[in-house]
């Protein structure tokens, strides 16, 4: 199995627009983040998690002509504002039409019908992006191309919940602020953790590091990264240094193998 780190940033991405913090201004590739994402290819599918802003540059950086899935965490505009884009996806073999599975709990689901109404009725015009929307339970496992997908529920404020995904022994969560014991159970014997760490300093709605790092020493993976990480995470090259060990900070098109 392969994880790409697509992005690594939070809402605003990394360098945030009109800032000249030390971060925003850092000529290091590794502070360069755009709205948070990943794709995992596992045998013969490949995966996407979320699809933000950055979806469009994010594939034409990849080179890939074919996704089987993307996985949605949450409704959020930096995790969904980007899927007019699989229109590419789609017409990549036109005359075939190919359209995209979407994977989404009910509330996302309910948005993404909202947001992309053209892209649902009936008498579609030509040219818009074909999307099959699937609704999850988030309780029970579903499969893409036999491969098995187990959502892991969290909230991401007392407002509003948030999904992450285990794959084999990779598990992704991004924008958790809260994960019941239950969940935790779930994630045992990963061998790499992906959580959402937007800044040292705590947050309202988002893991610290300290957070992140807590849930990480419960879970005992082999290894993790943090993601969705703001221009308040500091400098890659600083800050790395700060965290325990098996514990990295992820950056934009980091790529790891992980066993099947």
């Amino acid at each position: 199995m392969k994880l790409t780190f697509l992005g690594t940033g939070t809402s605003q991405g990394v360098p945030v627009i009109g800032c000249r913090c030390e971060v925003c201004r850092s000529t290091d590739k590794r502070d360069k983040r755009l709205r948070t994402s990943a794709m995992v290819e596992c045998r013969d599918a490949r995966i996407v998690i979320d699809a933000g802003p950055d979806f469009r540059y994010q594939m034409l950086s990849t080179g890939v002509r074919q996704i089987d899935a993307i996985l949605l965490t949450h409704f959020h505009k930096d995790h969904t504002g980007g899927l007019d884009d699989v229109r590419a996806f789609n017409f990549v073999d036109y005359p075939t039409i190919r359209p995209v599975d979407i994977y989404a709990t009910e509330s996302t689901a309910t948005v993404i019908r909202k947001d992309y109404d053209y892209a649902f009725v009936e008498n579609k015009y030509r040219g818009v992006p074909e999307m099959r929307l699937h609704e999850i339970d988030p309780s029970q496992p579903f499969y893409i191309k036999n491969i098995e997908v187990i959502p892991i529920r969290g909230s991401h404020s007392s407002r509003f919940e948030v999904t992450g995904y285990r794959i084999g022994r990779l598990a992704y969560l991004t924008d958790f602020k809260q994960i019941a014991d239950e969940e935790v159970e779930k994630l045992k014997g990963v061998e790499c953790l992906v959580v959402n760490a937007l800044r040292f300093k705590p947050h309202d709605s988002h893991f610290s590091v300290e957070e992140a790092t807590h849930l990480i020493e419960r879970v005992q993976p082999q290894r993790a990264y943090l993601t969705h990480m703001s221009h308040e995470i500091g400098l890659h090259a600083e800050s790395k240094g700060k965290l325990p060990a098996g514990v990295e900070l992820a950056y934009d098109r980091l790529t790891i193998e992980i066993e099947d």
